[in-house]
């Protein structure tokens, strides 16, 4: 009878590929160094936790903050507990420390309206210039139909977080700023 049960649980083992084994830290952030067993390809990722808020969740829930590289674009998603709204009816902003906030964001709401990502070109490289050597991020989601949502990130060890999750992706040339 042991063995059988031993032999059961034994199946049962989590694969590498979906769990967190291997993770390193810098700063807040958790850095994900894993191999796609498929392709024997790495598949980095960067990622840090806070708290979000939404007008219709009494509670403040934990939110996800993502760096990946996926199919071979760079993007940052951000996961919520609470539904945030939609593409149509929602207008996202964000705020890196005490520097000037960007608003109506183009960003693309993803799994049961719980995620967002910020993946178009342009959109993400301004993000992403603003990021190394922020001490913390805010987000901003404003929605008809799910309320407010807000989210707040610290961001210690960014730039390790930032080399680490986009070491194999093309990055976005940042926009150059107009002059007017």
């Amino acid at each position: 009878m042991g063995i059988i049960v031993a032999g059961l649980s034994g199946g049962c083992a989590r694969d590498i590929y979906v769990s967190n084994a291997g993770e390193t830290r810098s700063g807040e952030w958790y850095i994900s160094q894993q191999i796609d067993p498929v392709t024997g390809a790495p598949l980095p990722s960067a990622s840090v936790f806070g708290y979000g808020s939404n007008s219709y969740v009494d509670f403040p829930k934990l939110s996800g903050f993502q760096l990946t590289c996926f199919d071979g674009r760079p993007l940052a998603r951000f996961s919520c507990s609470f539904k945030i709204g939609n593409d149509r009816e929602s207008v996202f902003g964000y705020r890196f420390d005490d520097r000037p906030g960007h608003t109506d964001v183009d960003a693309r709401v993803i799994k049961d309206r719980q995620m967002f990502v910020i993946e178009e070109p342009a959109a993400l490289a301004t993000f992403l210039s603003e990021l190394p050597g922020s001490r913390r991020l805010y987000i901003r989601i404003r929605s008809l139909i799910a309320g407010r949502t807000s989210a707040e990130y610290p961001l210690e060890g960014s730039e390790a977080a930032l080399r680490a999750a986009f070491a194999n992706c093309p990055m976005p040339a940042i926009p150059a700023k107009r002059t007017s």
